[in-house]
């Protein structure tokens, strides 16, 4: 957020009543951490993106030494700290509206990543959006099939246009 405040205060040509956020993987989880904690994006797009450290640890295929390599924690020795560090945990305060991209056969950010924060954050009434990629892996937006790579574009302006 310092960085989004420091582009705020030096470039007087961007609105920041309009401001959007995205990323992909680990910068999907990012925007889902952003999105639990504040509220000053008009719109999100989380893209093949983790929602919940403890069920990652069991389907993703960099699971299991993944969050103790990233976070320094071992679901078996404290897993209230990866729930604590889970955007499921604050799905309650999401206030922006957000859009779930994700790759049905994604194995590094499984789908049902996107799933659990999409049921979660609809059981809240929040606004949210899922869009579901067949045969699609972790790979869409760099080298997946050329259909699914502009569609997903599609979904993405789309969504930002509600600004």
């Amino acid at each position: 957020m310092e960085v989004v405040d420091y582009v705020l205060t030096n470039f007087d040509f961007i609105d920041k009543d309009r401001l959007g956020v995205t990323g992909g993987s680990y910068g999907g989880f990012m925007t889902n951490w952003i999105v639990g904690h504040t509220n000053r994006f008009k719109a999100a797009v989380t893209q093949r993106s983790i929602s919940n450290w403890l069920s990652f640890y069991g389907v993703s295929d960099i699971g299991f030494f993944f969050n103790e390599w990233e976070h320094g924690l071992n679901l078996l020795d404290d897993p209230k700290k990866l729930w604590d560090i889970s955007p499921l945990k604050h799905a309650k305060n999401v206030e922006t509206p957000l859009l779930i991209l994700h790759g049905e056969k994604d194995f590094r950010c499984p789908v049902e990543q996107g799933e659990q924060l999409f049921i979660t954050l609809k059981h809240l009434r929040k606004e949210v959006e899922f869009v579901r990629f067949p045969d699609a892996n972790h790979e869409l937006s760099r080298s997946g099939k050329p259909e699914m790579r502009i569609e997903r574009l599609n979904h993405i302006c789309r969504w930002f246009e509600k600004l």
